[in-house]
């Protein structure tokens, strides 16, 4: 079944989705924001939804790409 068949995989690849809807969210957050009430979290949420589907969509796609892992760095997943 490959990478994509392995949990390390899908962890590895979900917490870098997490991190990219975080920073997606705070990037959108830093502008032109007075205050939290300003916010137009409905947007920002949506923004920062579709920054998660993407970063999901890039782990797939270079999954085999390179080393093991989600991504077209050196970062290799441990093999248990």
């Amino acid at each position: 079944m490959g990478e994509l068949g392995h949990k390390e995989f899908w962890l590895a690849a979900l917490e870098r989705a997490i991190k990219t809807f975080c920073q997606a969210l705070l990037a959108l957050l830093g502008t032109n924001v007075a205050s939290i009430t300003d916010v137009d979290w409905a947007q920002a949420l949506g923004v920062a939804g579709l920054a998660f589907v993407a970063s999901v969509l890039l782990s797939i796609a270079s999954s085999g790409v390179g080393k093991s892992g989600p991504s077209l760095g050196p970062e290799q997943l441990k093999e248990n």
